[in-house]
């Protein structure tokens, strides 16, 4: 019997590869025989994220995606050189805590421009003819804090809540291409990210947010699991769906 999860002979890019749940992405599906091409801005970290890939073939791309207008150009070069995609993976992704009081437009369109419009513009870059193989996936990355909110970060709340909804409008738009596009909704992941933000907290705070995960904080291997499925042959009938892994954050 065939492995659904086989990835052998596949090509990933994976955004945001450089640290967090995206370079543990880009790890996890070398490991199931994917060739992966690694996005970020730091090609130093990039080269340490392609030091943990299984297998060979693998290829870095230094590029800043807050450049959202160069992004399809930049893609189809880049798959003119690669070839085909099987698939696209957003990990990339900035979080902001600011007070309504003191945020401004400038960090809004900040965030907004990394979480929705380099998703959006990917995904035009992807189905571009040439970029992507027949039946080619998208998975783009949320957030619990899409589906609930918080104080303190309407930005980045908002953001992920529209990642939600492009999710859904382009599996909608795209299906004719036979394109599946997917996002993962994950809950509080011990990454880098998460790291500055537990800094700034008390031990009581810190205690209290984990409290609210009944299975703890996530780990970056949770996300990039849900990350594969949805990428591989397991997904082959799902599309527009944000599969949450949170721990049962959202459960209470």
């Amino acid at each position: 019997m065939k492995n659904p999860l086989d990835l052998t002979g596949r090509v990933f890019l994976v955004t945001g590869a450089s640290s967090g749940i995206g370079r543990e992405t880009a790890v996890l599906l070398s490991q199931l025989g994917a060739q992966i091409v690694s996005v970020g801005r730091s090609r130093e970290r990039l080269a340490e994220t392609v030091r943990n890939l299984s297998g060979g073939g693998h290829r870095t791309e230094v590029f800043d995606l807050t450049q959202t207008e160069q992004i399809p150009a930049w893609f189809r070069d880049l798959c003119a050189a690669t070839g085909p995609l099987n698939g696209l993976v957003h990990c990339a992704g900035i979080q902001s805590t600011m007070p309504l009081r003191v945020l401004s437009p400038t960090v809004f369109e900040q965030v907004y421009r990394i979480n929705v419009s380099a998703a959006a513009m990917l995904a035009k870059g992807f189905r571009q003819k040439g970029c992507c193989t027949p039946s080619g996936s998208i998975v783009l990355l949320s957030s619990v804090m899409g589906l609930v909110g918080e104080a303190g970060i309407s930005a980045y709340s908002s953001s992920k809540a529209a990642v939600l909804g492009l999710t859904r409008a382009l599996a909608l738009e795209l299906a004719r291409e036979k394109i599946r596009v997917n996002c993962v909704v994950p809950g509080y992941v011990k990454t880098e990210m998460t790291a500055q933000l537990f800094r700034s907290l008390s031990p009581d705070q810190l205690s209290s947010i984990e409290s609210m995960h009944p299975l703890g904080f996530g780990q970056p291997r949770d996300v990039a699991h849900a990350i594969a499925f949805l990428l591989a042959d397991t997904a082959s009938w799902i599309t527009g769906s944000g599969l949450v892994v949170d721990g049962g954050y959202t459960a209470r």
